[in-house]
């Protein structure tokens, strides 16, 4: 496998396609940086500065809450990077005939797999690692606020979180290469479920707010809610619950930051949702793979 993951970091670092979503994840982060610093200049918060520069919105920008770096990334960002990598995994090297010339190497067949599905997280990983501490550095110089260490940690766990969402749409596309022979086929699959989580879902749940159990029920099927609830809380300590609450609740609730450990109590259920649905996508990928028949061109 060790062979594989080299070889696909070698391939996927020396590549255009590369070098462009790096320079993506330099440009969002550009713009989300500026966006957040206007924004905390306008407002009297006082706790968690520095996490702000995650969470602020620009102000006086239309639909504004797009534009926040964390959900920027998780409606677009994260889900396109993760098609990308992933929907000509399998396809594209059975396409031009390597795949069944890998094979007849002494390599086991689930070290391909397992060789490419590794090697894109690490490529995500580099590209949100760099994409966080470009924030994170350049925007500790425009607040002049350094973090402290909870602040710090609940930033190590966010990219933690990053990596394990964009694992889910590199599993997803990972899937779609392995059923379809066609590369348009299987990024059309995935860009079509890519809209559904992200807008169809939330659509059919506005639809349902008469009953909102049932719309925070349907809600949980979609990993960009699972995500997006769990980064919220984590980002935002002043946040105590999530979901629907009464007015009667929401008087009794105290207005104190939470501490980390009660904030990733509150956020358990939506990161082992997350963590399921990424382990269901890549197990599908691999069980398929195994059983196809791979043939010599």
């Amino acid at each position: 496998m060790l062979a594989i993951l080299r070889k696909e970091l070698a391939d996927y670092l020396n590549s255009i396609r590369f070098l462009i979503l790096l320079f993506l994840a330099l440009l969002i982060s550009a713009i989300a940086l500026y966006g957040a610093f206007q924004g905390i200049r306008s407002t009297t918060a006082e706790h968690f500065i520095f996490l702000r520069l995650f969470t602020t919105e620009p102000p006086g920008v239309p639909f504004a809450f797009l534009f926040s770096f964390v959900n920027f990334l998780a409606l677009f960002f994260i889900p396109i990077i993760g098609i990308i990598l992933g929907f000509d995994a399998i396809n594209r090297e059975r396409s031009t005939g390597t795949l069944s010339r890998i094979l007849t190497q002494p390599i086991y067949r689930d070290s391909v797999i397992n060789g490419k599905f590794l090697a894109s997280i690490v490529l995500l990983a580099i590209m949100m690692t760099t994409a966080v501490l470009i924030v994170a550095g350049y925007g500790l110089r425009m607040i002049g606020v350094p973090p402290n260490a909870e602040e710090i940690i609940r930033l190590f766990i966010y990219l933690v979180f990053i990596i394990v969402y964009g694992a889910f749409w590199i599993g997803l596309s990972m899937l779609f290469s392995v059923l379809f022979r066609s590369l348009a086929t299987s990024l059309l699959t995935s860009i079509a479920l890519w809209i559904f989580f992200s807008f169809g879902i939330f659509f059919a749940a506005l639809a349902l707010m008469e009953t909102p159990e049932t719309a925070q029920t349907l809600l949980l099927f979609s990993p960009n809610w699972l995500f997006g609830q769990a980064t919220t809380a984590l980002l935002h300590p002043t946040i105590r619950t999530l979901g629907t609450i009464t007015q009667a609740e929401a008087a009794f609730m105290v207005p104190n930051p939470l501490s980390l450990g009660q904030s990733l109590l509150l956020i358990w259920p939506y990161v082992t949702g997350l963590v399921s649905l990424t382990v269901i996508c890549f197990a599908i990928s691999y069980v398929l793979f195994m059983k196809q028949e791979i043939r010599a061109t």
